[in-house]
C-alpha cells in the first residue's frame, strides 16, 4: 500500500472512530507514521482529506426488475450491508454519518451524496416524478436511521437482529414511501 492509501485508510478509521471534528490530521500522520505536513500535502486540507475519504459510490442496486412489491425490502436489505460490513465503505458510510450530525460539510457531504445516487435509484422505481424529491427524503430518513440506531448507537435488540428480520420490518416503512400515495 503506498502512502497516499494508507493516509486515506487512516483517515477513514479515524473519521469514522471520532468523526469530522475531532480527528486531527497531525492523528491521521501519526498513525501512519508521516509528517502532517504530508497529509497536507496530498489532500490540501482536513476537509479535503475528509472528502476523499468519504467518497463512495452507495451500490444502489437497478430494482427495476424486482416486483414493486419487494422494492423497500431490497432497498433496506441493501443498505444494511452497505452499513454492516467490516469494509472500508462501511467506514465510510459511518464517518459520513458520525460526522453529518455536528459538521456542515460533513452534512452537505450526505445530503449531496443521497441526492446524487438515492434519488436517481429511486426515479426508475416511482412512477409519480412529482413526489420524487419527498419521496427520496423520506426512504433516505429511514436508511439513515436505521444505521444510526443499529450500527452507532448499537440499540438493543436492534443491532443484533438479523438483517432479514430489520429488512422485512423497515422496508414495509419504505415501501410505502415508494409507492403510496403521501399526505400533504
Amino acid at each position: 500500500m503506498g502512502t497516499k492509501a494508507a493516509i486515506l485508510a487512516a483517515a477513514r478509521t479515524r473519521f469514522a472512530a471520532e468523526g469530522y471534528s475531532s480527528a486531527s490530521v497531525r492523528a491521521i500522520a501519526r498513525d501512519v507514521g508521516v509528517d502532517p505536513a504530508l497529509v497536507v500535502r496530498y489532500f490540501g486540507s482536513k476537509a479535503g482529506l475528509f472528502a476523499a475519504a468519504t467518497d463512495i459510490d452507495l451500490r444502489i442496486p437497478d430494482l427495476s426488475d424486482v416486483s414493486r412489491e419487494e422494492h423497500g425490502e431490497h432497498l433496506v436489505r441493501h443498505f444494511l450491508s452497505r452499513w454492516d460490513e467490516g469494509t472500508d465503505d462501511g467506514q465510510v458510510l459511518l464517518s459520513l454519518l458520525r460526522s453529518a450530525v455536528s459538521d456542515d460539510d460533513a452534512a452537505a457531504g450526505m445530503r449531496e451524496l443521497f441526492a446524487h445516487q438515492l434519488l436517481p435509484a429511486l426515479r426508475r422505481l416511482v412512477p409519480d416524478q412529482s413526489g420524487l424529491p419527498e419521496r427520496t427524503a423520506l426512504v433516505a430518513s429511514q436508511v439513515l436511521g436505521l444505521a444510526l440506531t443499529r450500527s452507532i448507537l448499537q440499540l438493543p435488540p436492534f443491532d443484533t437482529m438479523p438483517p432479514d428480520v430489520v429488512a422485512a420490518n423497515v422496508g414495509t416503512t419504505v415501501q410505502r414511501y415508494l409507492h403510496e400515495p403521501l399526505r400533504r
